[in-house]
C-alpha cells in the first residue's frame, strides 16, 4: 500500500507518505501558511521516496472539523490530486487524528480532543484506545466549553488549542494529562486511514469534502 496523507485543519501543516510500512513525514506549525507549504511538502516526500503521484494507491486527508480555511485546503488539495491521477480518497476526522497523535506521543488511552472554534465555542471529540487506534466514544460536537455533552465529561488526557478554555473544561472533566500545544499531524492520519480502507474501502475523488460541523456559519461566509 502506498498512501499520501495531508493535514491542515488547525494552525499546523503536514504531509506524510506511507510506503508498505515505511513512513516519511513533514510537519510545521505555521499559521496561515498552509497553502504555501503543502504542495512543496508533497513534492519533497515524493522526491525522497523516488515515487510519483501516479504510484499512489490512495490519498487520505484530515477532513475537519477545524479552521474553516484549513479544512478546505487539505480537501481541495486531495481532490485536485485525486482527479489528476484518478486516485481514490479517504477522509479521517481531524479530532480523531489529534487523539491518535496523543496516543503515539504521550501513550494516552483516553483522549478528549478540543479545538478552539472561536465565537466562544469548541470542537470536541472523545476517544479511547482499541488495539492501537483511538476510536470515538460519541459524536463530534461544536458547543460552548461550559456545555460538554455527558459522554465527554469523564477522565481524559485533554489536548488541543481548545485548552484556552482549560479552567471551564476542568469543571466538567478529570484531566489525566494535558497538552495545549499539540496539533494533529498527517503522520497520525495514516493508521486511521489504513484501518478505514481495510473496513470500508476508499471513495471517489468528488467525495473529498471538508466537514465543518458549524454549517450555518459556513453558509454565511463571503461568496456563499
Amino acid at each position: 500500500m502506498k498512501l499520501l496523507a495531508l493535514e491542515t485543519a488547525t494552525e499546523a501543516c503536514s504531509a506524510a507518505l506511507y510506503i508498505d510500512g515505511r513512513v516519511l513525514a513533514r510537519f510545521r506549525h505555521a499559521p496561515r501558511l498552509q497553502t504555501e507549504l503543502l504542495l512543496p511538502m508533497i513534492e519533497e516526500l515524493l522526491a525522497e521516496s523516488g515515487m510519483t503521484l501516479g504510484d499512489l494507491d490512495v490519498l487520505a486527508y484530515s477532513r475537519g472539523p477545524g479552521a474553516f480555511t484549513g479544512v478546505r485546503i487539505a480537501a481541495a488539495a486531495v481532490q485536485a490530486l485525486a482527479f489528476a491521477k484518478d486516485i481514490p480518497v479517504l477522509a479521517v476526522s481531524s479530532l480523531q487524528t489529534l487523539a491518535q497523535g496523543v496516543r503515539r506521543v504521550h501513550g494516552a488511552t483516553s483522549v478528549l480532543a478540543v479545538f478552539d472554534a472561536r465565537m466562544d465555542e469548541i470542537y470536541a471529540g472523545a476517544y479511547a484506545v482499541q488495539g492501537e487506534l483511538m476510536q470515538p466514544l460519541d459524536s463530534e460536537y461544536v458547543c460552548p466549553p461550559s456545555a460538554l455533552p455527558e459522554k465527554l465529561c469523564g477522565e481524559f488526557f485533554v489536548a488541543g488549542n481548545g485548552l484556552v478554555h482549560e479552567a471551564v473544561l476542568r469543571q466538567q472533566c478529570i484531566f489525566t494529562g494535558m497538552d495545549a500545544d499539540f496539533f494533529p499531524s498527517a503522520e497520525d492520519v495514516i493508521p486511521l486511514a489504513l484501518d478505514l480502507h481495510a473496513r470500508e474501502g476508499a471513495q471517489a475523488p468528488e467525495l473529498a469534502l471538508p466537514v465543518y460541523l458549524r454549517d450555518e456559519v459556513w453558509k454565511k461566509l463571503p461568496g456563499r
